[in-house]
């Protein structure tokens, strides 16, 4: 058995422009799949338009919240197939993702893992913005309060200023406005902030400023998929 790892596509209608060819050829091949959605998941094979019967795939979900025990029952019920496929609800199984639950079962197990290359939000934002791809950090979500909050941004940024690391997270999308105005509201103003907003989709931007020049110009980010980065140039 080899488990695929499948990349999908992190904005609408991008398939067959942001996908390499090897990834519809893999999806080919498998008859069953582990996906964090079963909606979006055969919409995205659909859209790729192999000639496969869409009702003849299994599907068998892998989110956050599923535990070690169905995956191990889902690979033992296929453990005579010979490829199995992962696929996220955007982006990459695996990275930030819940896709390396089924990831560390299957090097338990001893399954080949092969991963296919295909869009991550946080490879393009950081191939983006102009900050060091040598150190970098994803920390994911920030706390939900905002006292907490605006301290956490505060030690990311002094980490930043001290190493040159990059840092980077994210927000739900209908946050996203308030957590750029409590940046600018709260952090120094020559603070370097990237924003990677609605990448590979329509209108979608990486762009790298102060928060000075942010605040100046402040893009309306409110439920648009953004990823937030602290960094240095080397200008």
């Amino acid at each position: 058995m080899k488990l695929i790892l499948i990349p999908c596509p992190i904005a609408e209608n991008t398939a067959s422009t942001s996908l390499a060819p090897e990834v519809p050829a893999y999806i080919a091949l498998c008859q069953h799949f582990l996906v964090e959605n079963v909606r979006t998941a055969r919409r995205f094979i659909s859209e790729l338009k192999l000639g496969i019967t869409i009702d003849s795939l299994t599907f068998e979900i892998l989110d956050k919240d599923t535990q070690k025990k169905s995956i191990l029952d889902f690979f033992q019920k296929h453990q005579n197939e010979a490829y199995i496929g992962v696929i996220s609800e955007a982006g990459c199984p695996g990275v930030a993702d819940p896709g390396a639950l089924a990831v560390g079962i299957a090097q338990e197990m001893g399954i080949e893992v092969v991963p296919l290359v295909g869009p991550s939000s946080i490879l393009l934002a950081l191939m983006g913005s102009g900050f060091s791809g040598q150190k970098f950090a994803f920390h994911g979500y920030l706390p939900i309060e905002k006292p907490a909050r605006i301290k956490r941004m505060e030690q990311l940024v002094q980490l930043t200023e001290k190493t040159g690391e990059t840092h980077m997270f994210i927000e739900t999308p209908y946050r996203n406005n308030g957590l750029l105005e409590d940046m600018i509201q709260h952090l120094p103003g020559n603070t370097l902030v990237a924003i990677g907003a609605n990448l590979q989709g329509e209108g979608g931007f990486i762009q790298t400023k102060t928060l000075k020049e942010w605040s100046a110009q402040k893009p309306e980010l409110h439920k648009i998929p953004c990823i937030f980065l602290f960094g240095q140039t080397n200008n």
